[in-house]
């Protein structure tokens, strides 16, 4: 902690005019001298504090905790970027993607080879997805020849956790050698599923789950009829009715499952649909009365799955095996009642390590690896089977967030930061103390003058504060102006940094709505990896925590893995371009749930594929995000009528004044018509509705949904056709 000194204000500081205290003899000296403290405190292997000149990217993936959980898919390269390895641990050197490059393609203007997108930015890495899918697969094969199971596993992807068209697609795509099927639980999830899997493996399962009505249950019977390979899971035991209804109407076999609730349960936050008391699935007494009903209907070889699910992100194999056991014994016990069993999905529940801790203790991390999962699951359906002399049924897992979680990275640019330190002595303007100040701030003041002699800490931090309040109450009373008032702050900033109490994190500025992108940091407390993507061969100086554009007290991130409750960052003052952060490990969940806070649309997106070309990438496809216009659609507004209106209100005030100002009524529909097809996030460039203003003569007509025959027409080359975009080399 940095001691105080009494300043002499002989040799240092001359007071100004006016600066001696009414009814003193002397004048007000300044109290202390300004030390700094510093930001971020690294240290290298050995222990050692690391220096600036010292600082390597190495260091920075340690500090970050890169290699904890961006293992296998990204890390930090000689450049101090954030590097992606596409095809996981069998990437090689040659094929890593350097992220910031991909930044920059997106965004730098079409003139300089850019795509012109606006920030914030959705980079989605197909090939990571096609890793994790091939990776989750390889790790049940292995454990099905390790343990001598007899028969295979058969996956499906549950599509609520992210419904987007190319990501379904892909894992249509990617998982069709494997029967790789989907997951649906509403009725549009369902006919996604459907329309997808016509072009996946004949053998794909479509489990259908969710709460469900008689359409819903109709079209997953017409699915069968279209040769897609449906299972009606029962949630509920009134859905049985629906289903052998509507089933006799089509004259359509069904094959049915039943959700299990499990004695088992999941203890952390995920877990709250596991266990007897759980939102969905149904009890011993009701698959019982399910099994005799579909006896008396002769209908009972139409049982042919059980699923049960234990809450996602399980922390630990053990419990995972717990509950696959339970759910094996209820299996086999339904195969001797009489129902043709044949699969048993295991549901949900596989968890990825967003701290890179591998710890069971906490909702971000989990103990194990895909190939522990498996191995827990294989051995724990064989124990049971052969001691009950069952034949090992089809093993299927419903798992998301650790399939498409990697796939994405989101970025997002910092516009500014609160100031670093409170202000130089020489600029608080003293002068102002000089009048005004009541008796009880006067003796505040001496106080904080002889505390500050004595070293009195404690002391010069109590006076401090009465002094600040003092002066605060004379200010709403108006007998302090805020010239006084604006010193007594500086003062007592820059005596509660000295001593060292003063909190050092500032807050960073984010382009970015928490909400719309990140709605489960706010909602649930769910962490995520954010950090620079770039500049990390230089040292963090500084600590933050990320506020976003929305008016409201919850947009801004205070909360960081490993526990942290601020995050290292660099300086932006004097670093040309932009600063740029990434969120990683948010492919699951964070686009559907996100909503439109403040009219915050989500960001653009970029489709990438490892390539061997000269940056070693291809963007595939470049989506701008939602409009303004996009948005107030949305909401039931009509941005057609909106322009309209304010058009002719620019033609009625400010046409009679053309010839006398720059701002006339054509330049001002044109800068409306610009605000309403641009994103509403903010874009680097403060002239740009200026420009339109007065660079153009013509309006901006709107004509259906578009709103500029330029900006319609750059949007239709970004998001319309892929053949424009299609292999675009960097």
């Amino acid at each position: 902690m940095p001691a105080l000194a009494c300043v002499d204000v002989t040799t240092a500081l001359l007071p100004p005019p006016g600066y001696a205290l009414a009814g003193d003899t002397t004048t007000l000296p300044p109290p202390l001298t300004f030390t700094t403290t510093p930001g971020v405190t690294a240290i290298n292997n050995n222990g050692d504090e690391v220096s600036d000149t010292n600082w390597s990217p190495s260091l920075s993936a340690k500090l970050f905790k890169v290699d904890g959980w961006g293992f296998p898919y990204f890390g930090v390269n000689t450049a101090g970027d954030i590097s992606v390895r596409p095809h996981g641990s069998a990437t090689m050197s040659h094929q890593e993607i350097d992220l910031l490059k991909v930044v920059k393609k997106a965004s730098d203007p079409k003139c300089c080879g850019g795509l012109g997108l606006q920030l914030p930015l959705l980079v989605r890495f197909p090939d990571v997805l096609k890793d994790r899918l091939e990776s989750l697969h390889a790790a049940f094969v292995g454990a099905i020849q390790l343990h001598g199971y007899e028969n295979h596993y058969q996956g499906v992807y549950p599509v609520k956790c992210n419904q987007d068209r190319f990501v379904v697609e892909d894992i249509v795509e990617f998982g069709s050698q494997f029967r790789f099927g989907l997951e649906a639980g509403s009725k549009p999830e369902l006919l996604l599923a459907m329309s997808c899997l016509c072009k996946g493996n004949r053998e794909a399962f479509l489990i259908c789950n969710g709460f469900k009505d008689s359409e819903y249950i109709s079209l997953a019977l017409i699915a069968r009829k279209l040769a897609l390979n449906s299972v009606i899971v029962l949630e509920q035991e009134e859905e049985l009715d629906m289903v052998v209804e509507i089933s006799n109407k089509l004259c359509i076999r069904p094959v049915i499952g039943v959700r299990a609730k499990l004695r088992t349960k999941h203890s952390g936050h995920f877990g709250s649909t596991s266990g007897d008391k759980g939102k969905f699935g149904l009890t011993t007494i009701q698959i019982l009365r399910v099994v005799k009903k579909l006896e008396q209907l002769d209908m009972l070889d139409c049982l042919q799955l059980l699923h049960f699910h234990i809450g996602s992100q399980i922390p630990t194999t053990e419990l995972l095996a717990d509950g696959v056991g339970e759910a094996a014994q209820i299996y086999c016990e339904l195969l001797r009642l009489g129902a043709q069993m044949r699969v048993l999905d295991i549901g949900g529940g596989l968890g990825i390590d967003y701290d890179g801790s591998k710890s069971s203790d906490s909702d971000l991390s989990v103990a194990y690896g895909l190939e522990e999962y498996a191995a827990a699951v294989v051995h724990a359906v064989k124990y049971v089977c052969d001691r009950r002399n069952v034949k090992h049924p089809v093993i299927c897992s419903e798992s998301g967030r650790a399939i498409v979680s990697h796939h994405s990275v989101l970025i997002f640019e910092a516009i500014g930061a609160s100031s670093k330190s409170a202000p130089s002595l020489s600029s608080i303007g003293l002068q102002y103390l000089g009048e005004g100040l009541s008796e009880e701030a006067l003796a505040d003041y001496q106080n904080i003058s002889a505390a500050t002699l004595h070293g009195d800490h404690e002391a010069c931090l109590l006076y401090t504060d009465q002094f600040k309040k003092h002066c605060v109450e004379q200010f709403k009373q108006g007998t302090l102006g805020i010239e006084q008032l604006a010193a007594v702050d500086g003062l007592c900033d820059l005596i509660t940094e000295t001593i060292g109490v003063k909190d050092q994190v500032r807050k960073y500025h984010m382009n970015l709505s928490v909400f719309t992108s990140i709605p489960d940091f706010w909602s649930i407390d769910q962490l995520f990896p954010i950090i620079p993507i770039h500049r990390l061969d230089e040292k963090p100086t500084a600590r933050g925590i990320l506020s976003d554009l929305t008016c409201d007290s919850d947009g801004k991130i205070d909360k960081f893995i490993g526990g942290e409750s601020s995050l290292p960052l660099h300086e932006l003052e004097g670093h040309g371009g932009g600063y740029y952060l990434g969120m990683f490990l948010g492919g699951a969940y964070e686009e559907a749930l996100g909503g439109l806070h403040n009219l915050f649309g989500g960001p653009s997106v970029v489709r990438v594929l490892q390539s061997d070309g000269p940056h070693g990438f291809a963007v595939t496809r470049a989506v701008a995000g939602p409009s303004s216009a996009d948005v107030l659609r949305v909401m039931q507004h009509e941005p057609q009528l909106m322009f309209e209106t304010l058009k002719h209100r620019a033609l009625e005030f400010c046409g009679q004044h053309d010839d006398d100002s720059v701002v006339g009524a054509a330049g001002l529909a044109n800068c409306l018509a610009r605000s309403f097809d641009n994103m509403p996030y903010l874009v680097s460039s403060s002239a740009c509705c200026l420009n339109a203003v007065t660079n153009n003569d013509g309006f901006y007509y709107c004509s259906g949904d578009d709103f500029s025959a330029d900006s319609a027409s750059a949007a239709t080359s970004v998001a319309g056709e892929d053949e424009h975009w299609s292999y675009c080399c960097a």
